[in-house]
């Protein structure tokens, strides 16, 4: 992998505004637009993904990086049982939930393989 310099140059944190883009739509377009605890929620841990992703490259160590990875990827996991609940309340449609749920499980699985490159790396660094 390439160094990277920024945050914003980071496949992983892109796709992880992409999302809470989403999320912005789907709060303001159905059933949601009145249920504002179920909003807030589903906004906080959506941009709770990107915003540590963000903070953790930030520290500029791969061990600080490598937790905010995992705290980025258990608000994948909240997000995507907030969207579950949702669904089966009649909220969101079938639709909107399988697409993000899609997206879920894809930014969960990138953020996995990034903490296991970035494990790998230093492991390799000890090993020198």
């Amino acid at each position: 992998m390439a160094k990277v310099d920024r945050f914003e140059d980071l496949n992983v944190w892109n796709h992880a505004i992409e999302i809470g883009l989403k999320i912005y739509q789907l709060v303001e377009s159905n059933h949601l637009v009145r249920d504002y605890r179920a909003k807030d929620q589903l906004i906080g841990a959506a941009i709770s993904i990107s915003n540590n992703i963000a903070e953790g490259f930030e520290y500029n160590s791969n061990r600080q990086f490598i937790k905010y990875l995992a705290i980025a990827k258990g608000s994948a996991g909240e997000l995507r049982s907030q969207l579950f609940l949702l669904v089966k309340a009649n909220k969101i449609t079938e639709k909107e939930y399988e697409f993000l749920y899609q997206e879920m499980i894809q930014i969960s699985s990138e953020i996995k393989g990034f903490i296991k490159y970035l494990k790998g790396f230093e492991q390799k660094k000890k090993g020198k």
